[in-house]
């Protein structure tokens, strides 16, 4: 495992570590909603998103810094709001499935922004869970197409 360049502010990783643990966090609230066919997508998916988070708290924690453990207040209100909004929906698991799906592309854009800014051997860590990610998005991409 790489540790941290020390040339990637340790903010730039923790405010990425808390917009994954922000989706992490939707993902089981979806989940604990939707019929069990799309509950062990949604699972799986959460659990990748967890390793990926346990990785980057792992490294930064070993390059000396102090990882977020938590998400965001913006992603809390976001999952209330979403909550809502899917209760009242005609079909529920699609107004899940297009909410994470946004999300989901909205973190590996997020991800691709910053590896693409930092020098190279600065975004290694990170670049190694873009794979993770476009998996996540491929999946929320191919339900969010079978649900329209």
């Amino acid at each position: 495992m790489s540790s941290i360049s020390p040339t990637l502010p340790q903010s730039t990783y923790n405010t990425l570590i808390q917009r994954s643990i922000d989706l992490l966090q939707l993902y089981r609230h979806a989940a604990s909603s939707c019929e069990p066919g799309l509950k062990v997508v949604l699972d799986e998916n959460a659990q990748t998103l967890a390793a990926m988070i346990g990785d980057l708290q792992t490294q930064l924690h070993a390059s000396g810094g102090k990882p977020s453990r938590s998400g965001t207040m913006r992603g809390a209100m976001r999952r209330h709001i979403a909550g809502s909004l899917t209760r009242m929906a005609s079909h529920r698991d699609v107004a899940w499935i297009r909410e994470l799906s946004d999300g989901e592309s909205s973190l590996l854009h997020a991800f691709e922004r910053v590896v693409a800014e930092l020098p190279p051997e600065s975004a290694l860590a990170l670049r190694r869970q873009l794979p993770r990610l476009n998996s996540i998005h491929l999946d929320m991409d191919n339900l969010a197409g079978t649900a329209s």
